[in-house]
């Protein structure tokens, strides 16, 4: 095997601006994906995600640059674990890109870089497989909860005042509706 890309295609009933919204906005990211999460979607700002409370010895903090981000189309960040500062010389890239497909959105999800980080071919396929078994949990995960998102919205808008754009709510109210997190935030 490679070991050089993962790859996943996933189709979301939701418009590709609900997709993009659930892949580059913090708030929506930490309902799927890592516990913490703090950037802007803007290329070249630099954050971090956290996987487990920062405060544990086992928690993972890892720092993230912003490499694209076209409002509906593509959210690309670099992410690496041994450094303060992911480049692409010691990062991995993910990209999330939306096509608009029926009335719904077709996710092609890749995750690249793991040869060009030199490591021996033993730590190479661990970190792939890792990286691997990850994504496996964790997209499907976005499915969920953008379909919860999705049914959460709808039905707000049959009793609800709200107007024509998504998280336009009427004066006083909340900006974006938000789900509860699940509670398992490993993959198995």
């Amino acid at each position: 095997m490679e070991h050089g890309i993962i790859e996943r295609e996933i189709h979301i009933d939701a418009a590709p601006e609900v997709v993009y919204r659930v892949v580059s906005d913090p708030e929506h990211l930490r309902q799927w994906w890592p516990d913490e999460a703090d950037f802007e979607a803007t290329p070249g700002s630099r954050g971090e995600i956290a996987f487990g409370d920062r405060s544990a010895p086992d928690a993972k903090v890892v720092a993230l640059t912003i490499v694209e981000a076209h409002p509906s189309r593509r959210f690309s960040f670099r992410w690496v674990y041994d450094d303060d500062l992911a480049t692409p010389d010691n990062s991995l890239l993910v990209t999330f890109d939306l096509e608009p497909r029926g009335a719904g959105t077709l996710l092609r999800f890749t995750e690249t870089g793991f040869r060009e980080k030199g490591w021996e071919a033993a730590v190479l396929e661990q970190n792939y497989r890792d990286h691997e078994r990850g994504w496996d949990f964790f997209l499907p995960r976005l499915v969920t909860y953008v379909a919860r998102l999705v049914s959460v919205r709808r039905a707000s808008r049959s009793t609800t005042s709200f107007g024509p754009r998504w998280g336009t709510p009427p004066a006083g109210g909340c900006s974006t509706f938000f789900l509860p997190r699940a509670a398992a935030r490993q993959p198995p």
